[in-house]
């Protein structure tokens, strides 16, 4: 009976893994956020310094570099950050958006906005690609004492 029980209910999930195309290693998507630091520290004065102190950052802990050309970042209100010619390496690469003004280089780069992007009080990142397919989004809400968030 156990034999029996065990048979169907493997077979229950590989017919849902064959109807909606996912699998438990396809479910974790590879290109995701990695953190952000949504609340400057120190006062927020607007200076360059301390926008660039807000931050988001991406990770890829897939087997393959990604292009993110196109790909946009955007938070609640529809502030977006889109990219440009740039890929983020595999295995655990990791790029950080900075929230102000400055050259882009290597794994740094920057939105270029004269206001805070990420609300102190809570906010969403979402990530999609160059067609418009949601691949991550990192919500928070209001933590006392914390500037910033592990998605």
């Amino acid at each position: 009976m156990r034999r029996i029980a065990a048979g169907l209910a493997a077979a229950a999930v590989a017919l849902t893994a064959a109807v909606t195309g996912a699998s438990p290693a396809s479910a974790a998507p590879t290109l995701r956020f990695h953190g952000a630091q949504y609340d400057s520290p120190g006062t927020d004065n607007r200076s360059n310094a301390s926008l660039n102190a807000e931050w988001i950052s991406l990770v890829n802990t897939g087997r393959r570099a990604v292009n993110l050309r196109g790909y946009t970042i955007r938070d609640r209100t529809g502030h977006t950050y889109r990219f440009g010619a740039v890929s983020i390496a595999a295995n655990g690469g990791r790029l950080w958006v900075r929230t102000g003004s400055g050259t882009n280089a290597g794994r740094t780069l920057y939105w270029g906005s004269r206001a805070y992007i990420w609300n102190n009080t809570g906010d969403t990142a979402y990530l999609r690609t160059a067609a418009g397919t949601n691949v991550d989004s990192c919500s928070w809400g209001y933590r006392s004492g914390r500037t910033w968030v592990a998605c």
